[in-house]
């Protein structure tokens, strides 16, 4: 009996081992196809470096400006950080008030949608002009980009309680801070997840649009000094540690979810299958 369950459990690991591999090999195959393609048409083409530089011709001058790019990097995910955390701090805590208050959700809202209708490569000028050049401009626009998924997330996520779960709380008479710490908060884990990781991705964004603005090192200040000087192929591999930057850092948040939330995500595993 013991042989035969085996038997039968077996396909079902080989299932899960080719499943976690279709997830590894797509992408790369994927991506190693884009990679040889583009390559082989800059080739076939006669294509210049200063139009589209070939994936080589991109590496080649990423390992000659070695040197330089760790400082640009982590100016770069200083303003990212910064950015995301301060969003993290002022979302959820807002979120609370407007999931808890419709006065506070009439009175917020309005102005939010403001914020977020202005395009902030308009308001960054702006902002730099108030704030100054410094590292207090770049950040308030990382946090301006990457707050407002977050807070619609977390409010959605409080808001979606089941009617009977806070029926349930009312007949027990749990306080405020009860209800929200046992019963809404663990039920809008995984919104603000996903609101994390997209604010996480929007932080990267939002660095970007700041050093295009004002800064004197970084990913995106570099992108515009090599464009400046028709450095393209340098450009490009700015472009590239920036996708890096945002995929390992979304890869955190995403990592993060499961180590500390192991529920949440297999309430969404269960969810979707």
């Amino acid at each position: 009996m013991d042989t035969m369950e085996r038997l039968i459990a077996q396909p079902s690991s080989l299932g899960r081992f080719w499943r976690t591999a279709q997830g590894i090999l797509i992408p790369v195959c994927s991506l190693g196809s884009l990679l040889l393609l583009w390559e082989g048409a800059v080739h076939l083409f006669g294509i210049r470096p200063f139009l589209l530089p070939a994936p080589s011709r991109i590496l080649q001058e990423l390992v000659a400006t070695g040197p330089h790019l760790p400082g640009n990097i982590a100016a770069t995910l200083l303003t990212v950080v910064l950015g995301f955390g301060t969003s993290v701090l002022i979302a959820i805590p807002l979120a609370v008030a407007i999931a808890s208050s419709p006065v506070v959700a009439r009175a917020v809202y309005p102005l939010l949608l403001i914020t977020q209708s202005t395009p902030m490569i308009a308001i960054a000028p702006i902002l730099v002009v108030i704030m100054g050049t410094g590292q207090l401009s770049r950040t308030t626009v990382a946090f301006l980009i990457a707050f407002f998924p977050l807070l619609i997330s977390t409010v959605t996520g409080l808001l979606a309680t089941p009617r009977e779960v806070v029926d349930l709380s009312r007949m027990m008479r749990t306080s405020f801070f009860q209800d929200l710490w046992m019963i809404r908060l663990p039920g809008a884990v995984p919104f603000i997840f996903a609101g994390l990781k997209v604010a996480i991705s929007l932080s990267v964004i939002g660095a970007v649009v700041s050093e295009f603005v004002t800064a004197n090192a970084g990913l995106g200040y570099l992108i515009t000094q090599s464009t400046a000087f028709f450095n393209v192929p340098l450009a490009f591999g700015a472009v590239v540690l920036l996708s890096a930057t945002g995929v390992v850092l979304f890869g955190l948040v995403v990592l993060t979810e499961r180590v500390f939330f192991p529920w949440s995500v297999e309430n969404d595993r269960i969810r979707r299958d």
